[in-house]
């Protein structure tokens, strides 16, 4: 099996985990990246005010989404985009957070996903002073990339899973879990029945 996943991440307008704003995919294949995508999402009513925190951080504002598509007019793009694929992301736990709190908000069913967390296998490939993406996409050769950019983190996610797919000489992401310890994870319905 290949080393095929698609790599994500959101920005949030608010500490609410369901108010994604923004949101990147990139789709890798072999260890190469053959697609990427972006957007803008109008979080659910309810998650949709912005936070000066976060609007800080990431540079986006009511500006930015005021003709973007509802979280619930976006969900069927995500997973079109994503097909099958395992979910790699910095920090997992948020990212997949994201999914299904935005899922709940709007009443509807959480996609289910297999996922990998970037973050849990950079410590377990490089010894490091800090994790954080911009520290970790560094020592996997990926520089220079704007931080907060939804798309840009997601570049540098799948930069630091494919660099310690080599490191580690593994040729798919089940040997890479194996090779770091590292659990891949399920949201969704299957998620729930394992609980």
């Amino acid at each position: 099996m290949p080393l095929d996943f698609t790599a994500i991440d959101f920005e949030t307008a608010n500490p609410s985990s369901a108010s994604a704003c923004s949101v990147g995919l990139v789709k890798v294949r072999g260890g190469r990246v053959v697609d990427t995508a972006s957007w803008f999402i109008r979080p659910p009513f309810g998650h949709d005010w912005f936070s000066e925190w976060n609007t800080r951080i990431h540079g986006i504002d009511e500006s930015h989404i005021v003709d973007a598509l509802l979280w619930s007019d976006q969900l069927s793009d995500l997973v079109a985009f994503a097909g099958d694929d395992v979910f790699v992301a910095h920090n997992a736990g948020f990212d997949m957070g994201v999914i299904s709190k935005a899922c709940e908000a709007s009443a509807l069913a959480t996609p289910e996903y297999e996922y990998l967390c970037s973050l849990q296998v950079a410590r377990r490939t490089y010894t490091l002073d800090s994790y954080r993406l911009p520290v970790a996409a560094m020592a996997a050769g990926f520089e220079d990339f704007r931080h907060h950019d939804a798309l840009s983190d997601a570049e540098a996610c799948a930069a630091i899973i494919v660099h310690a797919a080599k490191r580690h000489d593994a040729a798919d992401l089940p040997a890479l879990a194996a090779a770091t310890s590292v659990r891949i994870r399920s949201i969704g319905t299957a998620a729930v029945l394992a609980r």
